[in-house]
């Protein structure tokens, strides 16, 4: 089958997954067009990965049953998702997502194991509509051709566009897997921090008192020891590593796992440290340097983190970002902007290193602080 919602063009994983409403009364080619008026179809066929469900995966199948008494799923095969993408969830669970987002809508859908391209389509006898978006037209087609070649009756193929998400790009589940945007093709950092100061209010700091990850407990005077223990649990991390203050930076460097994204400010516990020279900028990619004072958030913050995490992201550039100011609030950027199965670390003085993987969880809570901080005057 056809995965009619990820473009052949793209070959990111999972990308284009995002289709939204019919475009209704166009012709493709001889002897099929889109449906336009009020015929009803027994069985549809749709195909797709459906990683991280989302508002486009739920456009594309309510779209398919206003159009059909049924519809088949055929969701990619474990051992297919896996090969593009290693975050991917299970098949079973991506299952259940959609069942969970559909609640009683999900009734008129059966899922099955999609393991090779068109699946069940070209053989198909109940079907009589199958599922596309423009860019996988050529394959529907394709699909025909083999259908007449035995003596079958082509499907509809009935086109469906993709959901934009707020940049006028597609909604898809590589995006989201990659911290572009959430599912509901928002960003996960509100407009006011692209052009503004802001100051973190007293309410977000309190809640920034314990520990945003897990605590790796270890000597102040070694944090080697600590750092070492990190690093076991990392194995097998998609995303990049991201270090966040000097002492981090620096113990990585010295241990010989340079950070993929490193911030630091010269100080530690707000005093500056002499370690701090130390650290070799010769061995990041690039370098980046910004502002923002203690207690604010920064446009000039904002932007290295998101030129640090783009770089790495589309040619795994690693990068040093110098904050004139404090780096503390930097993972509230950070956990917003990083890909999913990113680590980001962060030094807790006297205690260890807390690590904390970026999940959709992280980001949510990130954005939620967020929204707590006050513009600045």
């Amino acid at each position: 089958m056809n995965h009619g919602t990820t473009p052949q063009s793209d070959k990111r994983p999972g990308v284009g997954q995002a289709p939204e409403l019919c475009c209704e009364g166009r012709r493709y080619a001889p002897g099929h067009t889109t449906t336009g008026g009020g015929k009803i179809h027994e069985v549809g066929l749709i195909g797709g990965t459906f990683d991280r469900f989302h508002i486009g995966h739920r456009n594309l199948l309510m779209s398919g049953l206003s159009k059909c008494k049924a519809i088949e799923v055929w969701i990619t095969s474990d051992s297919i998702a896996r090969d593009k993408d290693i975050r991917i969830y299970s098949w079973n669970k991506r299952v259940d997502e959609i069942k969970l987002a559909l609640g009683t809508d999900s009734e008129r859908l059966s899922f099955h194991e999609l393991t090779n391209l068109h699946g069940p389509a070209p053989t198909h006898e109940q079907a009589s509509a199958i599922f596309c978006t423009s860019e996988t037209m050529s394959e529907c087609e394709t699909i025909n051709t083999m259908r007449g070649e035995s003596d079958l009756i082509e499907l509809e193929i009935i086109c469906v566009e993709h959901t934009m998400s707020w940049d006028g790009l597609p909604i898809s589940s590589s995006r989201i897997r990659n911290g572009e945007i959430d599912r509901e093709g928002k960003s996960w950092i509100p407009d006011s921090f692209e052009s503004s100061d802001m100051i973190m209010t007293s309410e977000v700091e309190s809640e920034l008192k314990d520990p945003f990850g897990k605590l790796i407990p270890g000597p102040e005077d070694n944090p080697s020891i600590a750092m070492k223990e990190v690093l076991n649990m990392t194995k097998g991390c998609y995303g990049p590593l991201i270090a966040v203050g000097d002492v981090t930076v620096r113990t990585l460097q010295d241990i010989g796992r340079t950070a993929d994204i490193g911030l630091i400010d010269g100080r530690t516990k707000r005093q500056v440290w002499d370690g701090a020279e130390g650290i070799d900028s010769s061995l990041y990619d690039l370098v980046f340097e910004c502002t923002s004072p203690a207690g604010k958030l920064t446009p000039s913050l904002l932007s290295s983190c998101q030129a640090a995490i783009t770089s790495w992201t589309k040619e795994e550039k690693s990068s040093l970002i110098i904050v004139e100011g404090e780096e503390d609030l930097a993972p509230l950027f950070l956990h917003p902007l990083a890909p999913i199965d990113s680590v980001i670390l962060y030094g807790q003085p006297g205690r260890g290193v807390v690590i904390r993987r970026c999940g959709e969880d992280a980001k949510q809570r990130c954005r939620r602080l967020l929204s707590g901080f006050a513009a600045s005057e």
